[in-house]
Formats: structure tokens, sequence, C-alpha cells
């Protein structure tokens, strides 16, 4: 059987990927966590192969959270799983020491197998993003603007682009709004962008938006072959960060 622990700041998404794995079986969920202290005493307290875990909740998160696992708990492998089909959050991810990133609009299967592989020691990286890191290779004098932003960074970008306000930002993220307000002019110098409705038109542009809609829908029940995102919660994308 392979130990799985989950980290998430939904319980509705905890709920799926659990369900998804009682369904599959060879798997024995060790347990379960929301925010980053949580995720800490959970790693701490049980003995567990993988860790699924999103990359933003309360307390320390994303590549900060994936470090410090690794320096705990260095055998464990870690599994990320995010909205944001985007190399370079890819990047920081592995960098910290995650060993696969999936994207939430990835089948179950392949996250099943993605669980497997990194169980046997391998690594896993989404197919939404395969063709991405090819073609980052092969052209590395192509890089967009966006990628050079951090992943704090990034964050910011993500949630002006879809419509939240400096307000709702700082309360997702659990910043000050000055934070976030240095934050975001960070992200228009980088991407050199006069406005916002320049900055919705640019995420639009590159597509990063578009798969987000519907990776905020995960799965409560799991017949053969859906997708992690088929039971719409109404309030999910309200308070979805990443």
């Amino acid at each position: 059987m392979i130990k799985v622990a989950i980290s998430d700041a939904h319980a509705v998404l905890r709920e799926g990927i659990r369900a998804m794995l009682e369904h599959a079986g060879d798997f024995d969920v060790v347990g379960e966590a929301f925010d980053g202290a949580s995720t800490l005493s959970l790693v701490r307290s049980v003995e567990a192969h993988v860790l699924t875990l999103g990359l933003s909740m309360l307390g320390i998160h994303g590549v900060e959270l994936i470090a410090q696992i690794k320096k705990e708990k260095p055998p464990l492998r870690v599994l990320v799983l995010t909205s944001y089909p985007e190399v370079s959050l890819a990047t920081l991810a592995f960098k910290a020491g995650a060993s696969g990133f999936i994207v939430k609009t990835d089948t179950n299967q392949e996250i099943i197998e993605a669980i497997k592989k990194l169980r046997r020691g391998g690594f896993h990286v989404s197919l939404a993003l395969a063709e991405q890191f090819s073609l980052a290779m092969l052209k590395p004098n192509l890089t967009l603007p966006h990628q050079s932003l951090s992943e704090r960074e990034f964050a910011v970008f993500y949630q002006m682009a879809s419509g939240e306000t400096i307000t709702q930002i700082a309360r997702n993220l659990s910043l000050s709004v000055k934070t976030v307000s240095t934050y975001k002019a960070r992200v228009f110098a980088k991407i050199n962008l006069p406005h916002e409705a320049a900055l919705v038109r640019y995420a639009m542009l590159h597509k990063l938006l578009e798969n987000d809609r519907m990776a905020d829908m995960p799965i409560v029940t799991l017949p053969a072959g859906n997708q992690l995102r088929n039971a719409v919660s109404s309030n999910y994308r309200k308070n979805s960060v990443i």
C-alpha cells in the first residue's frame, strides 16, 4: 500500500483526492492538512510515502513549505497539485524539493500514476506542462515576461487578472494591503504593463486563465475516467488562490 498524506486549503479538494485514492485501491490516506502549520504537523506525525500539496494556504506555503518539508522529512516525495499550468512555478517547486507537479485539470488516472511514479522514486510533470518545458529548454531566449515573476508575484498577478481587488488578494494570501500593493507594482514593472486592463488582456492572450476556469471544480464522486474537477462548489472559485 502506498501511504499518502493530503494537504490543501480547500476541504472539497481534499475530500475529492481521498475519494479518488480510496476508489483506486492500493492507497492508504494517512492524514490531511489545510494550512502550513497543520501540514508540517502532519508530516512530522505520520509515516507517508507521498504528500499531495496545494501551493497556497494560510501560513508558510508554496516553495517555502516544500523546502521546509524536505528539510524535516527528506525521504517524503512531494506532489504539487495546482491550478497554475506554469513552467516558472513548476521550476520553483522542483528546485525547492518537489518530485512532481500536477495540474488540477489532469485526469484521475494521471494523478494516480504520478503518485505511483513518485513512490517508485521517479519524477512527474503534468502533460499540460511537458510541451512548455520542452520549448523552454529548446528556446531559452523566448521566455515570456510573466515567467520572470516570483511565486508570490505570480499569485498576485493571477488574482488581479481574475478580477480580485487588492483587499481580497491580501486576505487570500494572508498579507497586508501595503505588501500586496508592493507586489502589484513589481508585477507591472516586470511585465511592463500600464494598467490592470492591460494585465487582464496579457493573461488572456497567454491563456493563463483558461485552464483555471475548469480547475477550480474538484471532484466528489469518482466514476472511472472523470477528472478531479467535476463537482462544482459555488464558492470555491471565489476563495481559490492556487
